[in-house]
């Protein structure tokens, strides 16, 4: 089995392969891009795996002219900078020694010691610069083809290596797994006895999967798999995932959004708990705030704009599971383009101070209660 498209056939790519192939080293594409290749689905990430050790990568890159960048050369990783695109270059490793949140790693010449140490059979495939597909561990060509989403040799040992493993099995199920083939019972089973071990992640780490995971076309399977196993309750306490298999069913035509499903999901303190962004807490506050208002769907988009007051919308059907009219959009997206017509300049030099503002509110009240139909003069008059 071959892969082939242009991402393969990349000058910078071809390349970084053949300098390591020239050294005498093997140089294999591993990971997500060989798994998404395979599948067709988009490749991104385009991580490179050798027997070379990160200073004989180093020496390579300098003799063909390349920069080389030691971006992790304690865990054997170095980035390799081909057309201004940079590489990853990481040597085979073997696990020494784990502790939940890392691993002592040793380097390895030997391919299948490094596919060994991956976490899901179809994430440990690999491709030479030809395209040639290497499935070392006998099973991730025939777990991809039938999208069965599974850890490597023994699930309890792969989680005590980093526990981050567990949200990486939900994460990966919800974008790759077959819905009807069901989740992996000995994973499920492993991230329900390990759920715990969650609790001594970084919060950045956690939200980093759990806004991948929020991404995926239909997380509602894996998320109610979560909530079921604990493991949910671990992230987000007092999360409910009930709502997202009908939120995911009204968002047709819709692209999936983290902030709209993180807020359908509830729970305490997802902020702090998920390390948001300010711009991200924003947009969290302006669709719940949207959420609690009763005003109706035009002033509801005037109020909190287009996006707040539609994500709004579509949780509160969801969650009560409600459908929406085919143009149920345009009454919000009416709202959001009007323009209050009357200013504070309006009604100076006559009031000032709180009495202004309160006019100013008023009027906006009466021109908002009737559909935004009383021009300026009408206002004023």
């Amino acid at each position: 089995m071959k892969l082939t498209g242009k991402w393969i056939e990349a000058g910078h790519l071809q390349q970084v392969l053949a300098m390591l192939e020239a050294g005498g080293h093997q140089a294999l594409l591993v990971g997500g891009c060989v798994r998404n290749a395979l599948i067709g689905a988009a490749v991104t990430d385009m991580d490179i795996a050798t027997d070379a050790v990160p200073q004989r990568v180093i020496e390579l890159a300098q003799a063909a002219g390349l920069k080389s960048v030691p971006t992790g050369i304690d865990h054997g990783t170095v980035t390799v900078v081909a057309a201004h695109e940079p590489h990853e270059i990481t040597t085979f490793r073997r696990d020494v020694e784990t502790h939940g949140r890392h691993a002592t790693v040793e380097f390895s010449t030997r391919i299948e010691e490094d596919a060994a140490r991956r976490d899901f059979t179809m994430n440990a495939l690999y491709a030479r610069a030809d395209g040639t597909v290497l499935d070392p561990l006998g099973q991730g060509l025939a777990d991809l083809a039938a999208r069965h989403l599974r850890f490597v040799g023994n699930p309890d040992q792969r989680i005590r290596e980093d526990y981050l493993r567990i949200l990486r099995f939900f994460r990966f199920t919800a974008w790759y797994g077959d819905p009807a083939l069901g989740i992996d019972p000995e994973g499920l089973a492993a991230c329900a006895e390990h759920a715990l071990g969650l609790d001594g992640l970084s919060r950045e780490r956690v939200g980093h999967e759990m806004r991948r995971l929020l991404a995926a076309p239909d997380p509602a399977p894996a998320l109610a798999a979560m909530q079921a196993t604990g493991v949910l309750a671990h992230v987000l306490p007092g999360a409910d995932s009930r709502a997202i298999a009908p939120l995911v069913h009204l968002e047709e035509g819709t692209a999936p959004a983290f902030l709209r499903r993180l807020v359908a999901l509830g729970g305490e303190d997802p902020a702090e708990r998920l390390r948001l962004s300010k711009a991200e807490l924003r947009g969290l506050e302006q669709i719940r705030a949207a959420l609690q208002s009763d005003a109706p769907p035009a002033a509801l988009g005037y109020r909190f704009g287009a996006d707040p007051a539609a994500d709004a919308t579509l949780i509160r059907a969801a969650s009560l599971g409600q459908p929406l009219a085919d143009d149920w959009r345009a009454p919000i997206q009416r709202g959001a383009a009007q323009v209050f017509p009357v200013t504070a300049s309006d009604l100076m030099p006559g009031l000032q101070g709180p009495a202004l503002g309160a006019r100013l509110r008023a009027l906006e009240t009466r021109w908002i209660a009737e559909d935004f139909q009383p021009t300026r003069d009408d206002l004023l008059g």
